[in-house]
């Protein structure tokens, strides 16, 4: 068999693409159907059966048009496709790989295995492209090896075995866990400050301290949420404009590395609470179970999604007087609850209108559709509206009176607070808003400028 018509062999799992599909099935079937996922396991461990859990895991398989593929080893294909070489892809799981292939449109048959290719071509009369999860008997039954990813590689796939050419691949680095913590999102871990901050007894090192500390508790207890939440929404994440782009969805960190990622940074933060103290440990525990009740289920239901999201926030503001000890204000409370409940359906509005200018029937997985836009959109403004009445409320009870010294100027957050919910709810019936007010508000201009001024205002007052 002449050089240019060696057939060339792609292994699909870890080659093609990145994720391994067995593990992205198992997440699946955790969350859709875990009765069965329970089933396949009782039968596997009382020995019913000996591999029950492969067919269920290989035939369930949902959205394949947006699994991530490696675009320089397809590119490397075509080019060998055009020198005339033919191109077959190995795959234990047939329909992934048939849908793959459909998808694609570049190979001229499936293999499920390295016996099937020496039976149809001999030992040694094609080339296999392969990386650090194929396996190594399909290695030496190949004439040469196209590696795919580390240059070291060649050195453990066996003595004899040719190594023709090496694909790099970037490495995940600090970087893309960092992107996969989301730290951006710690800065809402700010709220933990608030009850000391507004008790003027943040300069304290003790209280500081103990905040800080707390910070970095809810910052590891949410990251691990967070790792979680992507594992098991790889699919609809996949679907979306801008989550596509994510460490796990991308195809850049695998499930396994992302559970036990999130398994240290969940028992580092339980750790870090305990030391605390029990009662930051209990609301910090609280706010645990409830994000995985969103994530799983409660996320999907209208209303009291949005509810919940509020009650989280302040959850950090309650989290922040347990930890310092700090007294919690009624006032405090119920500010928190009106304007983030306002944030929340901000949140929603933004995914429905996106989600709706696609053409879809609703938001993705949210349970609202576009005819519930207007109400949204009123019941956002009047939650927000609602928290300035709170504010102003407290600003003429004897509370107040007692912590600020210089009283009058208090009363300019009233307007500027009506102003900034009143720009924000603008900025989203408008398109321009971020799916996420919070990291919005914190790139926007004007939003800083308003919290600054905030803050002078208080800082003249006290």
């Amino acid at each position: 068999m002449s050089a240019n018509l060696i057939p060339i062999c792609v292994d699909l799992v870890g080659t093609l693409t990145a994720i391994n599909p067995r593990h992205e099935n198992l997440l699946s079937l955790a969350k859709t159907s875990p009765r069965a996922l329970m089933i396949a396991f009782c039968q596997k461990f009382n020995g019913t059966t000996r591999a029950p859990l492969v067919p269920a895991i290989e035939n369930y398989w949902g959205e394949t048009e947006s699994i991530p593929l490696r675009q320089n080893v397809i590119n490397w294909l075509k080019v060998q496709r055009t020198n005339g070489h033919r191109l077959f892809l190995i795959a234990t799981n047939r329909r992934l790989a048939e849908k793959i292939e459909a998808r694609l449109a570049l190979f001229d048959e499936i293999f499920a295995n390295e016996a099937e290719l020496v039976t149809r071509f001999g030992e040694k009369n094609f080339d296999c492209v392969g990386s650090g999860l194929t396996k190594k008997t399909l290695w030496q039954v190949s004439r040469q090896a196209i590696v795919v990813g580390n240059p070291s590689l060649g050195a453990n796939i066996g003595r004899n075995i040719h190594v023709a050419e090496v694909i790099l691949l970037s490495k995940p680095g600090f970087r893309t866990w960092i992107k996969a913590f989301r730290m951006h999102q710690w800065v809402k871990n700010g709220l933990i400050f608030i009850p000391s901050v507004l008790a003027h007894v943040i300069v304290q090192p003790k209280i500081l301290l103990l905040g800080l500390l707390a910070f970095i508790a809810f910052g590891l207890c949410a990251s691990s949420v967070y790792l979680f939440n992507d594992l098991l929404d790889l699919n609809a994440d996949r679907q979306h404009p801008r989550k596509r782009h994510r460490p796990f969805a991308a195809g850049l960190l695998s499930v396994r590395n992302g559970i036990w990622m999130a398994t240290v940074l969940s028992a580092a933060s339980a750790l870090l609470a305990i030391t605390i103290g029990p009662k930051f440990a209990l609301v910090l525990a609280a706010y645990y179970l409830l994000t995985w009740a969103y994530s799983v289920r409660l996320k999907q239901m209208p209303l009291i999604d949005v509810m919940l999201l509020a009650g989280l926030y302040t959850l950090r503001i309650i989290a922040g007087a347990a930890a310092t000890e700090v007294p919690l204000s009624f006032w405090l409370l119920a500010f928190s609850v009106f304007i983030f409940l306002s944030l929340g359906f901000v949140k929603r509005y933004t995914e429905l209108a996106v989600s709706s200018s696609n053409d879809t029937s609703g938001s993705q997985a949210r349970g609202y559709t576009a005819v519930d836009l207007p109400l949204i959109m009123s019941l956002g403004t009047a939650s927000g509206y609602s928290s300035v009445v709170v504010m102003a409320l407290y600003l003429n009870s004897a509370d107040s009176t007692t912590l600020y010294q210089h009283h009058k100027p208090l009363w300019l957050i009233c307007p500027v607070m009506l102003f900034w919910i009143s720009r924000i709810w603008m900025t989203t019936t408008r398109g321009q808003m971020h799916d996420d007010p919070v990291v919005f508000a914190l790139r926007d201009k004007a939003s800083v400028l308003i919290l600054c001024t905030l803050g002078l205002i208080v800082l003249v007052s006290i």
